[in-house]
């Protein structure tokens, strides 16, 4: 394992049946990085995610979370171990209300009182929760699902987070804010993995890209060299910006 790795996936390959999805896909995520992963639609980027949480289980490969072989556990062990997924479309439990999304968060953890003080820690951080601390999950507009998304993800304190398109389906403003909400976690120690569509966005958060197509890595490089790859550029970049200073 790399030593700056807390993440480490080697020549992964999911199927599903007789197809598959992943091809031989090996990366590192960095401790204390935020690590985007981007490509078309049908790359296989939601199964790489889903194949670390434990919910898809690999044919082949290895993962390795912080030393760790983790590949073909449960997603109960996986969240116990360390690693929480904000999946594809947020799915809130929309018929439950905001609060019990939230403690819903931490059903694997013992610790009763730190978990009311990690919900109140998240109403701060997350003030319009607070807001519809009583309202059904399925009421709220998308943003406000996505931060539930996120801070239900939280209250496992997780050491390494998973975000399938975070900025899927929202306005730009609210993009705009749960960048910020990206940033910030970083700042604050925690490790995040993220697809992405929007590179745009994510090159002025993330330390590290990865581009997937057709089951496979086909690169892997720091914003500036994302910036200064010409295909990539067109692809997903358009007139860029320049990046943050890694």
């Amino acid at each position: 394992m790399s030593a700056a790795a807390l993440l480490e996936i080697a020549d992964v390959v999911t199927a599903y049946g007789r197809i598959e999805a992943l091809k031989g896909v090996s990366l590192n995520v960095a401790a204390g990085t935020i690590t985007c992963l981007l490509g078309p639609n049908g790359a296989g980027k939601t199964t790489l995610m889903l194949t670390v949480a434990g919910i898809l289980r690999p044919k082949r490969g290895a993962i390795r979370f912080d030393g760790a072989s983790i590949a073909g556990w449960l997603p109960d062990r996986v969240v116990a171990r360390g690693v929480a997924l904000v999946p594809e479309n947020r799915l809130v439990f929309a018929q439950m209300s905001v609060r019990d999304n939230l403690l819903a968060g931490a059903y694997l953890r013992k610790d009763r009182e730190a978990i009311f003080t990690d919900l109140e820690r998240m109403y701060q951080r997350f003030p319009r929760l607070r807001e519809r601390a009583q309202q059904h999950a399925g009421t709220l507009s998308g943003g406000e699902q996505q931060m539930l998304a996120v801070a239900r993800a939280l209250m496992s304190r997780p050491r390494l987070l998973l975000m399938d398109e975070p900025s899927l389906g929202l306005a730009p403003l609210v993009v705009g804010d749960i960048f910020r909400i990206i940033a910030g976690l970083k700042a604050e120690g925690t490790t995040v993995f993220l697809v992405e569509q929007n590179a745009r966005v994510a090159l002025d958060v993330a330390d590290r890209f990865y581009l997937m197509e057709q089951g496979r890595v086909s690169f892997q490089g720091t914003p500036g060299e994302l910036a200064q790859d010409e295909v990539i550029r067109r692809a997903y970049l358009g007139s860029v910006r320049r990046p943050h200073s890694a």
